[in-house]
């Protein structure tokens, strides 16, 4: 929880921050924060397992769960994969829960554009809500930018979008991995 949830209180803190000196100490509290709620939380779930990412697609965590037909095309090699995604949830999770290749470096905190989709049909594309313009700022970074770009962590799945069919594109823009990593290329 603590991984997902220090750098999105981060995020949120240091784009509202007018000064330097306000990002240092805006910094500070959001690391209380975080450390306080993933001390409140640990307590509420005392003796809870969690479970490995490599038991992902596997879960019986959506039983019963209303879902919608979600198709993911991997631009690199042409292979669809057409799965169940439960409604409420965002295409990013989907995409893990079921093995799917996107990558989703800042963990769904709107900090990166790692998880870049591209609707192919743009009357899908209308009935996604307006991207925020946190999103819009993550994709002008994004590898690939079309017309029906949106970030997979904020396309949640609803009824309306039953059918959906998105493409993940080849490459991704990275800023989390070090230069000498993609040196190393």
């Amino acid at each position: 929880m603590l991984r997902t949830l220090l750098p999105s209180l981060l995020h949120r803190c240091i784009a509202a921050a007018p000064t330097q000196e306000m990002v240092a100490s805006c910094s500070y509290q959001g690391l209380q924060t975080a450390a306080s709620a993933a001390q409140r939380w640990a307590g509420s779930h005392a003796g809870v397992h969690t479970t490995a990412s490599s038991s992902h697609g596997h879960s019986s965590d959506n039983e019963g769960a209303e879902t919608i037909s979600v198709t993911f095309v991997q631009e690199k090699d042409g292979k669809e994969y057409t799965v169940q995604a439960p409604i409420g949830k965002h295409l990013l999770e989907v995409a893990h829960d079921n093995d799917i290749e996107l990558e989703g470096a800042c963990e769904a905190s709107l900090a990166c554009s790692t998880c870049h989709v591209v609707v192919e049909d743009e009357d899908y594309f209308h009935k996604i809500p307006e991207p925020t313009e946190d999103e819009l700022d993550m994709l002008d970074l994004a590898f690939g930018l079309q017309e029906t770009s949106r970030l997979g962590c904020q396309v949640i799945a609803t009824k309306g979008l039953d059918g959906l069919r998105v493409k993940i594109p080849a490459a991704t823009r990275n800023f989390y991995v070090s230069e000498d990593e993609q040196q190393k290329k």
